[in-house]
């Protein structure tokens, strides 16, 4: 395969002319690796399902694009979900997907890797092995096709896609790939069988291979055992973590896309984890331990990004930014750094109850941005059901430190349908944001700056694996609607009401995610057959086919009382059992038991809660100077 300097264009003219955005699949964007893919002895494309514009923002894919292009035997390339205009376009005139770097078809490749970020794009993820020609399930490929492998938070309960893909890899992408890859080496030199390297890759930690298990189930549906095919195939695959943070991969030149993309910023990562232990939280357990990033480090690389992009934004990203110790030394120093470039400085994932009135007065010297608080329950008492951890005076007092600094856009977050939740937290919601108008009002009226603006959203309650809600029952889609209804009248009634606007998420794809969330092998024919209907891009509000999915569902006789709406028993085997995630199941159920007690539980800095995750020897729990129990 000959190194095409001059890259001819997998789309003639003539079709990009025909189709929105053609940027989108052109390529060459700034800071594109370009490689001879004939002078090296792995092709791999990394794949977002969704659309050019949110794919390309996804940091996960930047750090792994430049992480595997750093290896000389490697050239990683990308592909995104064609949007339907283009979609329809190649299914017409039978142009296979390809990559954008090469502009080759997928199917060339050695690997294609998936990142599942949501439930819902599933059937994103049939459309790109349809596309590419590459059968939808691991059973029926042969020599002639790329080892599909997915990744990403999804991954922590793949088993409703397994039968799709031929590899899984469960945790943080720097660790295991590389051994992976050197596998495939040797693989590809020795001639066996392709099943073989799967047998291969199994004993690589952190690689699920679903081929090599089966699963067994008890007459009321429940799993009864989930059982390896082979001795390759450990019982239990153990994540993935990054222990070393200073000494692992980060992009110096991120890829920067000529059309506006979702987060069109420099995005840089201050730390993995959190120590708050919210209880719907997926990542919160998914991610521990908290690793913090090295601050001279952080400051080097800021520098770094911005000189190599050009972005007018840089952002921090974390679960949790206020918990990272060294935050205001580094937001000083971006703020020093920013001024002159007339660069924003962004804080996602503040804490109310850690603002520093000093660092937002600075931040907003630079430009002006909205707020963004979490207090994801409007009542106490339901606070302490999840374990936030804020109470109204902490809300307030942080609303009010914030219009000081001289914001007046404050976006609240809430969620509906939460565990042991009644009518009267509903409502306290829309009566906390009431309370926070009225702390912008309490200024004199030559300090305001116009009106506030307060943003109330609220999305719906999902139960997601390795959370202490994972055993928790999930409302029907028109239990949500009447909440939602209810909600909604509340925020009208108060006093404020021209100052607060609210918007909620749609109940019926909420449900369909609970679905898929803990959902088991079963449902791949769901999928598959709903992908065969039509229904693509289905986190799109305007393209999500509620009836088809109403009637795959009906004609699959898939019951959503079993998957969603029932309590889970304390012993249930679970689909994603088989994943060692550090934090243990005993200690997820023990939190389960204290959120129906409404007791709180200390975060990870007040006092260890023997969630298991020590043993991965990193973080807040080694941090002191030794281990946490």
């Amino acid at each position: 395969m000959a190194f095409n300097k001059k890259r001819t264009l997998a789309l003639p003219d003539e079709i990009l002319m025909q189709i929105e955005k053609p940027a989108r699949y052109t390529g060459n964007e700034i800071n594109m690796v370009k490689k001879d893919p004939s002078a090296v002895d792995i092709r791999f494309c990394m794949c977002f399902p969704d659309v050019y514009e949110i794919g390309m923002s996804h940091l996960g894919i930047q750090i792994l694009y430049d992480m595997f292009n750093r290896w000389d035997d490697t050239y990683c390339e990308r592909v995104y979900s064609p949007w339907p205009d283009l979609d329809r376009i190649m299914r017409e005139r039978k142009i296979p997907l390809f990559a954008l770097e090469s502009q080759q078809p997928v199917r060339r490749f050695d690997f294609l890797g998936i990142t599942l970020q949501y439930e819902m794009c599933y059937t994103n993820i049939l459309q790109i092995l349809d596309l590419s020609g590459i059968p939808l399930y691991a059973k029926d490929r042969t020599s002639e096709d790329p080892f599909v492998i997915c990744g990403g938070p999804c991954t922590y309960n793949p088993e409703p896609v397994a039968d799709f893909f031929d590899l899984v890899y469960i945790g943080e992408g720097e660790t295991s790939y590389r051994e992976l890859l050197d596998q495939y080496k040797a693989w590809k030199k020795s001639g066996e069988t392709r099943r073989k390297f799967l047998e291969r890759a199994a004993k690589v930690e952190g690689i699920y291979v679903p081929s090599l298990y089966e699963v067994a189930y008890e007459d009321d549906g429940t799993i009864r055992e989930m059982r390896p095919l082979c001795e390759a195939a450990p019982r239990k695959v153990k994540k993935q973590v990054v222990t070393d943070m200073e000494h692992t991969y980060y992009p110096e030149k991120p890829l920067v896309p000529y059309i506006r993309a979702t987060q069109d910023r420099v995005v840089l990562e201050i730390q993995r984890g959190c120590i708050r232990g919210c209880r719907f939280c997926q990542a919160g357990m998914i991610y521990r331990p908290i690793r913090p990033r090295d601050v001279e480090e952080l400051k080097r690389l800021a520098v770094e990004m911005l000189e190599n992009t050009g972005y007018e934004e840089i952002t921090l990203s974390s679960l949790s930014s206020s918990d990272y110790n060294e935050l205001a030394e580094l937001v000083y120093f971006l703020i020093e750094e920013c001024k002159e470039r007339k660069v924003n400085v962004s804080l996602p994932s503040l804490r109310i109850d850690a603002f520093s009135l000093d660092v937002m007065e600075k931040v907003q010297d630079v430009r002006k941005s909205s707020l963004t608080f979490a207090p994801e329950a409007g009542s106490q008492r339901m606070r302490d059901v999840i374990n936030k951890g804020l109470t109204e005076e902490v809300i307030l007092d942080g609303a009010r430190q914030a219009f000081q600094g001289g914001w007046n856009r404050v976006k609240l977050y809430f969620m509906l349908g939460l565990p042991g939740e009644r009518e009267e937290d509903i409502e306290a919601i829309a009566v906390l944001a009431d309370q926070v108008a009225a702390v912008y009002f309490e200024r004199p009226k030559e300090e305001r700056n116009g009106r506030p603006e307060i943003s109330v959203s609220s999305s719906f309650f999902v139960p997601k694996p390795f959370t202490p809600f994972q055993w928790a029952p999930m409302d029907m889609a028109e239990q949500f609607e009447e909440k939602r209804r209810f909600l909604r009248d509340k925020v009208k009634q108060q006093i404020n009401r021209r100052t607060i606007r609210y918007h909620c998420h749609d109940a019926v794809t909420s449900e369909l995610e609970g679905l898929f969330a803990r959902g088991d092998r079963r449902l791949a024919g769901v999928i598959e057959e709903a992908y065969r209907r039509g229904c693509l891009f289905d986190a799109w509000t305007d393209w999500f086919k509620e009836d088809v999915w109403e009637q795959v569902l009906s004609d699959k006789h898939v019951s959503r009382q079993f998957y969603n709406y029932r309590e889970r028993g304390k012993d249930e085997i679970f689909p994603w059992d088989f994943i060692d995630i550090g934090v243990t199941k005993e200690f997820l159920y023990r939190e389960y038991e204290r959120a129906g007690q409404e007791v709180v539980t200390p975060n990870c800095r007040e006092k260890c809660s023997g969630c298991g995750a020590h043993r991965f020897g990193t973080g807040v729990c080694v941090e002191k100077g030794g281990s946490a129990r």
